[in-house]
């Protein structure tokens, strides 16, 4: 039991982070939320057009996991928002995801550039899919591949 709390004690260090972490109240769909700022920070949304997302990532230390490398559930929300962001790029309503699979092929390390496509594979009802693929921008590398299956309710025939 004693192993089991020291394990899941917060250390200094890490309360301190915790700490500063600047956590404002905000309106949905208005402003920016605590985790939009933190986890979404840095995308830059190179190029859009209807079903196509290109955009650019530098990976934050903010996203890395103990050894330096981006972290996977990191990777997952990108895959998720970005993924999401193509569909909403052909006028589409905002879909909640209900499946994802990824592939992690490569470590992405701090500072490294990364190029993020995203593209709409099509919809069925009120489901969608999407693929996204992050790309190591300096050496073309595959870091990770994605597809992603979002729901959104369907507009009423009342």
């Amino acid at each position: 039991m004693e192993k089991a709390k020291e394990m899941l004690s917060v250390g200094t260090e890490a309360a301190e982070l915790v700490e500063g972490l600047d956590i404002r109240p905000h309106r949905a769909g208005h402003d920016a939320s605590f985790y939009e700022g933190f986890a979404l920070r840095g995308i830059r949304v190179d190029n859009i057009r209807p079903g196509f997302l290109f955009c650019t990532f530098r990976v934050p230390p903010r996203l890395t996991d103990a050894d330096g490398n981006l972290s996977p559930g990191a990777i997952a929300n990108l895959v998720d928002e970005v993924g999401a962001a193509a569909i909403h790029s052909e006028g589409l309503h905002m879909k909640v995801s209900v499946d994802m699979c990824i592939s992690y092929l490569l470590a992405a390390k701090v500072d490294d550039e990364l190029e993020i496509t995203s593209k709409v594979l099509g919809h069925k009802g009120g489901y969608s899919g999407t693929h996204v693929l992050l790309k190591n921008k300096a050496t073309g590398e595959v870091v990770a591949e994605g597809r992603h299956s979002l729901f959104g309710k369907l507009s009423s025939k009342m």
